[in-house]
């Protein structure tokens, strides 16, 4: 695994604005950052694969495992909540995606940080953006890159397992550029996969007392939400949810995996696993090397490192929940710069990286995105 360096395309901007890609640049910095990559050996993507696949398959174990022993409170989920989360598992609602952060430096094992299982974003620039980048910069090499094909695949199997006959409903935020630019990209390989598809604002989502309806006054059935549970639960929506049928991607049982109180559990589940690390309700049993996170948080909010006498933090609005404790695990640095392997999971197996990257340890809201490739 090594970070290279090299000009940019002359018209980048350009390129990728033509992809749709138009928050390549956000709040006067760079997002996008074609000036480097990352390269790895095929032996490395392997690698990442497996371990991404054996994580996924820990995490539904621990899913079956938190429903059957009750264990919600560790995990702050309110009680009004838990037979909606219990349903949806008994009724084997499939979900789309999700992205484990990992640390990787491509000689020692992957290890999670976290399961950015609820609403994760940087999809659409690890599946698209960086494709076409390795298509004019580096035509004979590879990429560990099957997001879009699988979308597609998964949308289809998803549709067809619930019989899709109404429009699915996309909605997010849209007046953040990262959102509305998942969203629509999650909504065009739907589209692709045969649905027809419509776009909302959250906030014009309404309740007419029996159902969900758009700004028409027509139901919605489906809706693909690009907006936290966590949040969704705090708020007037959630409570209508409890008492309709409406279809939501992700699944209500995602609210355990987005949710860092899981991290303990994988944990005493799978001690020593090759692929976790340890992590506990409390820093005592993790020395003075360790990462204090909010069960609830996003972008490195309120992530704080501890190591002896060096601490680090992000500010943030996270954290009333509570927070865990994750063994510290350094990032490797290539010139001053702190990778994280985004790896998407795409119907429950591992499709793809993408990689983000930042001069501190912390990765965060601005952090650049990075594209990759790999060679035999």
């Amino acid at each position: 695994m090594r970070r290279l360096t090299h000009p940019a395309r002359p018209d980048w901007q350009a390129k990728v604005e033509a992809l749709g890609f138009d928050f390549h640049s956000m709040h006067g910095q760079p997002y996008w950052q074609e000036q480097a990559s990352y390269r790895f050996n095929a032996q490395q993507i392997d690698e990442l694969e497996q371990a991404s696949n054996d994580l996924h398959t820990l995490c539904l174990q621990a899913v079956e495992h938190i429903i059957e022993r009750g264990r919600y409170d560790e995990l702050a989920i309110p009680a009004a909540f838990i037979p909606l989360i219990e349903q949806s598992w008994r009724d084997e609602q499939r979900d789309i995606y999700g992205r484990f952060d990992l640390v990787y430096d491509g000689k020692n094992p992957p290890k999670m940080l976290e399961y950015n299982a609820d609403t994760p974003t940087s999809l659409f620039e690890a599946s698209v953006v960086q494709w076409y980048w390795l298509e004019d910069t580096h035509a004979d090499d590879d990429q560990f890159n099957m997001i879009h094909e699988k979308l597609i695949d998964t949308w289809r199997a998803v549709g067809e397992q619930q019989g899709f006959g109404d429009a699915i409903y996309f909605a997010s935020v849209q007046e953040a550029p990262e959102d509305l630019g998942t969203c629509e990209y999650m909504r065009d390989v739907c589209s692709q996969a045969g649905f027809q598809t419509l776009a909302i604002d959250m906030e014009e989502i309404g309740w007419n007392g029996a159902e969900f309806t758009d700004n028409n006054e027509f139901p919605i059935r489906r809706l693909f939400k690009l907006y936290p549970w966590e949040w969704l639960v705090e708020e007037s929506f959630g409570k209508h949810l409890l008492g309709t049928d409406i279809t939501l991607f992700e699944p209500p049982w995602k609210m355990l995996l987005s949710n860092k109180g899981i991290l303990p559990i994988l944990w005493e589940l799978f001690p020593n696993h090759p692929n976790l690390l340890p992590s506990y309700r409390s820093a005592a049993p993790l020395g003075h090397a360790y990462v204090i996170k909010p069960l609830f948080g996003r972008e490195g909010a309120n992530v704080t490192i501890h190591n002896g006498e060096q601490r680090l933090s992000n500010p943030g609005d996270y954290g009333k929940e509570g927070f865990i404790y994750q063994a510290y695990q350094p990032l490797p640095v290539f010139d001053g710069h702190y990778p994280i392997i985004g790896s998407w999971i795409i119907g429950g197996e591992s499709a793809g990286i993408g990689i983000r990257e930042d001069n501190n340890p912390i990765t965060h809201n601005l952090s650049r995105f990075v594209p990759h490739f790999f060679v035999d």
